[in-house]
């Protein structure tokens, strides 16, 4: 009898451990539990009234559930630090943004790569800033979260940040301050980056085609802006036999509509024409062959670099692909044609000239492309999974590999990081505490880890009350 009320118990504090999870994962407050307790009850007088006194033994109190969130993160956090004692090469990519009290929050995101070289990606640390962030503090709390998690200095191989001068400072910044530390520890050369989506923006900026696109929109805003015009337009259209039955509006906020804007207003720029005209519009600059020349241009460039928008986006992306855009990205990409030599010994080791090879991997490059069964391995798998496959007696290519595939093309995972920061404390949540925030972001960001209910349920030790009981802190 006492084994079952024991199990009963436990099973009633795990229960309580996942709903806390999924309540943090959906950004919701605390005070979801009583609501979702409430809601199973109902469920449960009508499918197993006979089990109702088991869900009233789960708590899901205020308190209970913000307490959960806290031993939950805590795991998560006890599991990196246990699987970062295998890491063979980490690196790490750090941003700071402001939550909406003005309280400066630096994220730190953890890439690292273990001995059978596959790659954890997890939330290091995220460090509340009440102070100035200047690149000494910004160092301190960054050095602080490595410490907390017993990293040593001599894997630490890459560093991806926005650019800002605290950030990305020679000296006094971040990159300059970690740098002079790993010389103190004797440890290896650290890789910087400037965040590659940042980077593609600016080489963005760099195009110089504001009056395209300032024609485009007010072109775009005097038929979609009036009810009427839109209507006769799409009319015109159709009496046309026009393939488009529209154009589609573009906003500042919308940014990815912009290659759309333009690419259907060149598809459409004899119509458009017509209809301006038939307004009383003047079409002189449409209509000139040159404008119609940097529209194209334009229209092609853009839908290139919002489809590698959508392609930086996202976890796991490491190789930088950026051969076809020209313009100006030779010198924004200069840190990744540094490490190209680098870059290709991971995405085709087999098609590497050896001799351009670092002196330290030619000999085991050589056995590498003469060895057959790998070369049939590296053709059935691909770039991505290879490196696991590489063989023990190949030491300093694994560690090669474990060094590139822990490297950050950009800091998405900070970005996305604050978005989830923003639908959580916002000015209805503003009082939610620095703790309780971080542990809220840990779960929610949480990719490569998941957290061990039951040990955690083991570990309680609650005694079943009457009316709620679990609620042990």
């Amino acid at each position: 009898m006492f084994t079952k009320a024991e199990s009963q118990s436990e099973a009633a504090v795990k229960a309580s451990f996942i709903v806390a999870a999924e309540i943090a994962k959906s950004a919701r407050p605390f005070t979801e539990g009583e609501f979702v307790k409430k809601c199973l009850l109902k469920v449960c007088d009508v499918i197993c009234p006979d089990k109702k006194q088991t869900l009233l033994n789960v708590s899901l109190r205020r308190n209970t559930v913000a307490a959960r969130a806290c031993e939950l993160a805590t795991n998560l956090q006890e599991q990196l630090k246990e699987k970062g004692k295998d890491f063979m090469a980490y690196s790490l990519a750090a941003d700071e943004s402001s939550d909406t009290t003005d309280t400066a929050q630096l994220s730190i995101f953890i890439r690292g790569v273990d001995t059978k070289l596959s790659v954890t990606e997890e939330l290091l640390g995220l460090k509340s800033m009440h102070g100035t962030t200047t690149g000494k503090e910004i160092f301190e709390e960054v050095s602080k979260c490595l410490n907390e998690m017993m990293l040593p200095w001599d894997k630490l191989v890459g560093l991806t940040t926005d650019g800002a001068p605290a950030m990305h400072g020679q000296k006094n910044g971040l990159v300059g301050r970690i740098r002079e530390k790993m010389w103190e520890n004797h440890a290896g050369e650290l890789t910087v980056y400037h965040c590659i989506i940042h980077e593609e923006v600016l080489c963005g900026k760099a195009l110089k085609a504001e009056h395209i696109m300032n024609t485009v929109t007010r072109v775009v805003t005097f038929i979609r802006a009036k009810g009427l015009n839109h209507r006769q337009f799409q009319s015109f259209l159709e009496e046309l036999g026009s393939e488009y039955g529209d154009v589609p509006y573009h906003t500042e906020v919308r940014w990815l509509s912009r290659g759309k804007v333009l690419k259907r207003c060149f598809e459409l720029r004899e119509e458009i024409c017509l209809f301006m005209e038939s307004k009383g519009k003047d079409t002189t600059e449409l209509r000139d062959k040159k404008f119609q020349c940097e529209l194209a241009f334009l229209c092609d460039i853009v839908s290139h670099l919002d489809a590698l928008k959508l392609q930086l986006q996202g976890r796991g992306l490491l190789e930088p692909s950026c051969a076809s855009y020209f313009v100006r990205f030779s010198q924004r990409f200069a840190d990744f044609e540094a490490q190209k030599c680098r870059f290709e010994l991971l995405s085709n080791p087999f098609a590497v000239d050896v001799t351009s090879a670092p002196t330290n991997l030619q000999m085991e490059l050589i056995e590498l492309q003469c060895n057959d069964t790998l070369k049939s391995k590296y053709d059935s798998v691909g770039a991505a999974q290879f490196p696991q496959f590489l063989p023990d007696t190949l030491p300093q290519l694994r560690t090669q590999a474990a060094q590139m595939l822990s490297m950050f093309g950009s800091t998405y995972l900070c970005e996305q990081l604050f978005s989830l920061m923003k639908i959580n404390k916002t000015p209805h949540r503003s009082r939610l505490t620095d703790e309780h925030l971080h542990s809220v972001l840990r779960i929610s960001s949480a990719q490569s880890l998941t957290p061990e209910f039951d040990e955690l349920a083991s570990k309680k030790r609650c005694q079943v009350s009457g009316l709620d009981p679990g609620a042990s802190k």
